[in-house]
This record gives C-alpha cells, structure tokens and sequence, in this order.
C-alpha cells in the first residue's frame, strides 16, 4: 500500500461496529472501575465526620501506604492483563491458564512478605509522609487493621487481570461491584454501629477483599478452560516464561513506583502546609481518582483489544483500537472536566463538614477540574503498552515523567505554595501523555499483519 493511499485509508471513519465493541467493553469496567473512587469517597466521608481533621488525614495517609504496598504490586494485575489478552487473541488456553496460576503463585508469596513485613514498612512508611501525631496515630490504627488482607488484595489483582484479559468485563464488573458493596457496608457497620473509629475503616476493607478472592477463586474455577491435561511442574516453571514474566513485572514496578512516589511526595509537601491543606488535597485527590478509574475502563478496553490484536497479529484491528478507545477517552475527560468546574464545590460539601478543610479546598478546586483534559492521553496510552507488554517504554517514559514532577515541585510551591504543589501534579500528568506518545509510531510498525 503506497503512503498516500495508507493516509487515505487512515482516514475514513472507523465501522460502527468498532465502537460498539469499545463500549460494550469499556462501559462494564467503567462501572466496576468507578466503584472505587465511591468506596474512597465513602472512607473520606465517613472520617470527613468524625470529631476532627485528623482522623481524615490519617485515613488519607494510610490510604497512601496501600496505594504503595498493593498498587506498587500492580503489576500482578497488569502484567496478568497483557499476557492473558495475547494468549487469549492467539488461542493458547494452556498458555493462558498457566500465566493466571504463575500470578497467583507471585500474590501469595508477596502477601505473606507483605505480612511478615507489617511493622518496619507501616512505621518507616508513615514517618516519611509525615503529618501531624494525631494524623500519624489515626493512620497507624488505620494501617495494622487493614494489612491483614494484603495475600487476598493481590490476589484479586490477578483475577481482574485475568477476567479482563479474556474480555469478561460483565464478571469484572460483578467482582468489584461486590467488594466494594461489601467495604461500604462494613465501614458504615463497623464505625457507626461498633464505634470502631478509624481502624474500623481500615478492617472494612480488609473483610471485603478476603470476601472478594472467595468469589474470585469461584469465577477462576468456574471459567478454567476445559479438556486440557493438568499443569505440569515444568510448564509452570519454564524459564523462559519466567523471565518474561520477571521482566513484565520488574517493568511495571518501576513505573508503578514512580507514579506512586509522586503522589507521595505531592501528600508530604501538602502536608508541610498543615494539617487543613493535607485534608484538602486528600478530598480533591478523590476528583483525581474518580477520573482516573473512569477513564481506565476506556484503558483497559484498550488494554485487552491491543493484546488479543498482537495476539492474532493483526494490526488493522490494533490501530482501530487504539483510535476508538481514544476518542471515547477524550469525550469523558471533556465530561469529567464540566462536571467537576460546575458542581465541585457542592462535592466538596458532601464529602466534609469541617469550614477550614472546605475552605481550603475551595481555592485549589480549578486544578482537579483542569486535570482530566491534561491526564487523558497518559491514561489511554498506558493500555495501550500494557495491552501490548511493551513495558521497557512504559518504565522510561514514567522515569522522565516522575523526574520532571520532582523538579517542578522543588521549585513551584516555593514560589507559588499549595497552587504551585498542584501545577507540578498535572505537569507530571501530561508530561505521561506525552513521552508515551513518543514511542506510539514505532509500536504500530511492530505488530504483524495488514496494513492499517
């Protein structure tokens, strides 16, 4: 196909076919997706009420140490997403069946570190984000009640990995509608009933992630690929897959890592500011988190279309992929933008009823409505690479993204306080759009096939 008549074809408008698939695809995982952030928005309700600011930064902390100790093993859910999507677009059920057993194999043994672990990772954790004693000591009751959970958590990292891998997003809808119905519930039984207070919210969580793998450990039973001779020692441990998959996680841990740090750093330099401003940006991270999971489940369309594409080799659907998922991706940032400059302040309200925490929210409220327009690409294009296990790119463009955010926080806030803080947040955001976009042209020329 010669270059003008590849642009030309480019071109037209994709079949409507195309995203009717998206959207039966995207609009599952949305839902489950935004479960989250309502759970997170619960928790910051319920401490958001309780007798003063502390409680609620202690949650917004300790709610940061997980983010570190589970999503820094995201990779279980990741990783397991792009292997198990190729495999499946290629119609190699064994080879599928054994990636899932060896994720399952890798969140066992992390828990139990996690667990055997608690005490040093708890207390260095939360002496480096800092705060306030009252803040430090709500969030260690919140942290030691939680962590118990950790095998469960990373486990059903690897069952949503596999469920939206193999494209049953209604599954994954119902897994995490689930959990998080059973969170809720349990948040409210356990501080307004039992008056546990803050390590209530924490042990809340914990029961409905181990409740979560129960039904977890269900659907993997219930979907296992039939006629298949049982796994071998051997085909488990084949040092070839391995090392793909050691290669796949040690990738994704380190960009991980780096988006963790981040908002790690954004809290500790929010919480030099009081304990009002760390209360603040912990509410308005919940815009950010919100956005987030919504547009992940046009991500994770994107993540599983793009490997069952490289999986068949097909680059025609690979590129069509990548084109509807963005669009729709585009169109809900535009939605998350409007709602949040035109009804912010009342979500604010919702969320606490303490005048300083309000307040100070308030004035830094333009920024989380800014952010969905500025994190949009960076988002899609992260399953893009994952759906294709083109990890090596997603590490170094989260190295140089992470890199830029670090300076511009040394010198912003100094200049410019809480407002300078959030500019350099969303210069980390597109600065993630931006390099991935980088490698987009040579990734589109690797995948097989015909000819977009």
């Amino acid at each position: 196909m010669s270059e003008a008549a590849s642009a030309a074809h480019a071109a037209r408008p994709l079949p409507v076919r195309w995203h009717r698939r998206v959207l039966a695809l995207a609009f599952p995982i949305v839902l489950a997706n935004l479960t989250q952030p309502i759970l997170g928005a619960v928790d910051t309700a319920v401490a958001g009420h309780l007798s003063n600011a502390s409680y609620l930064g202690g949650v917004a902390l300790g709610g940061l140490f997980f983010n570190f100790v589970f999503w820094g093993f995201g990779f279980l859910r990741m990783g397991t997403t792009g292997l198990v999507a190729q495999s499946h677009g290629a119609g190699q059920h064994a080879g599928l069946r054994d990636d899932v057993m060896r994720a399952l194999l890798l969140a066992a043994v992390i828990g139990a570190a996690v667990l055997a672990l608690q005490a040093p990772l708890i207390d260095y954790a939360l002496r480096a984000l800092g705060g306030s004693d009252a803040v430090q000591h709500s969030a260690r009751l919140y942290c030691h009640a939680r962590i118990w959970a950790a095998p469960f958590a990373l486990g059903n990292y690897v069952v949503l990995g596999w469920l939206l891998g193999t494209q049953r997003v209604r599954l994954a809808l119902l897994s995490q509608v689930f959990i998080n119905g059973v969170n809720i519930a349990a948040v409210l039984l356990y501080v307004s009933a039992f008056d546990c207070g803050v390590a209530g919210i924490g042990a809340a969580t914990a029961t409905a992630d181990a409740l979560g793998f129960v039904l977890g450990a269900a659907l993997l039973w219930r979907g296992r690929p039939r006629g298949l001779p049982a796994p071998t020692r051997r085909a488990l441990f084949d040092a070839a897959a391995l090392r793909r998959l050691v290669t796949l996680n040690r990738d994704i841990f380190v960009r991980t890592l780096c988006l963790l740090l981040s908002f790690g750093w954004f809290a500790h330099l929010g919480a030099r500011q009081g304990d009002a401003t760390l209360a603040a940006n912990a509410l308005l991270l919940n815009f950010q988190t919100f956005m987030a999971y919504g547009l992940d489940g046009f991500a994770h369309a994107a993540e599983a279309l793009v490997g069952a594409a490289i999986g068949a080799r097909d680059r025609r659907a690979f590129v069509a992929a990548v084109k509807v998922t963005a669009f729709w991706s585009v169109l809900g940032s535009l939605g998350f933008a409007l709602v949040y400059a035109g009804a912010g302040a009342w979500i604010v309200e919702r969320l606490t009823d303490q005048p300083a925490v309000r307040n100070t929210a308030y004035l830094y409220l333009p920024w989380a409505a800014l952010s969905p327009v500025v994190s949009v690409a960076g988002y899609l294009l992260d399953g893009v690479f994952i759906g294709a296990t083109r990890t090596r790119e997603l590490m170094s463009s989260m190295i140089v993204s992470f890199a830029l955010f670090v300076g511009a926080s040394w010198v912003l806030p100094g200049a410019y306080g809480n407002h300078g803080l959030w500019a350099a947040l969303l210069l980390f955001m597109a600065a993630r759009g931006v390099t991935l976009a980088h490698h987009l042209p040579k990734l589109v020329r690797s995948v097989g096939g015909a000819d977009a």
